[in-house]
């Protein structure tokens, strides 16, 4: 049945962390808003209307769930299902692709791993998400009251962000990054938040 959640993967997570993430930094989900004969102006936008990159039979399209603010992972998931079967069978709608206020591109889907994303210039804020690798990292340990440091598997995921530096200086988009980390490497804080 069309519609009806059948598996749950990372990008619900990936889109529902984004969306806590602007809540503290919204001015990333902001657009400058640009009239002839005006200087620009910035509008900050209350929803979250999370643009999801999808590679289809038609080419690269970028349709949003709307309002992800007020969802939660099994609705994104349930969206997201929905979003990839019109997307594939070619009936995305207009609807589905107005509004966007952030996106995220899941380069990792095909198994890319960094990307430069580039930016529309209805949003100020693009990531792109790499695959999840399992890679060695170190991890310092104490054995007999001693530091000792070893080599541990982790998984890594990197995601890649791109920001209108009209808007957003670098620190901010780093701590936009940080907590969205955060939120991705500790669920239990991700979903403490979710209303």
């Amino acid at each position: 049945q069309s519609g009806e959640l059948t598996k749950m993967t990372y990008m619900p997570f990936f889109v529902k962390a984004a969306s806590l993430a602007l809540t503290k930094y919204p001015i990333l989900n902001a657009r400058v808003v640009a009239e002839a004969g005006t200087p620009p102006k910035l509008q900050f936008r209350a929803s979250h209307n999370i643009g999801v990159a999808m590679d289809t039979p038609g080419g690269l399209i970028v349709p949003n769930i709307k309002n992800v603010q007020t969802k939660s992972l099994m609705d994104i998931a349930t969206e997201l299902g929905a979003l990839a079967q019109r997307g594939r069978s070619g009936a995305i709608g207009s609807a589905d692709l107005r509004g966007g206020t952030f996106t995220l591109s899941n380069v990792g889907m095909i198994g890319g791993t960094y990307l430069s994303p580039v930016l529309v210039d209805s949003e100020v804020c693009i990531g792109a998400v790499g695959k999840v690798q399992r890679l060695p990292r170190f991890e310092t340990v104490e054995i007999d009251s001693r530091p000792v440091e070893r080599v541990v598997p982790r998984h890594i995921l990197v995601t890649s962000w791109s920001a209108d530096h009209r808007v957003v200086d670098g620190a901010t988009m780093a701590r936009f990054a940080v907590l969205y980390k955060q939120l991705l490497e500790y669920p239990e804080i991700m979903l403490a938040n979710m209303k």
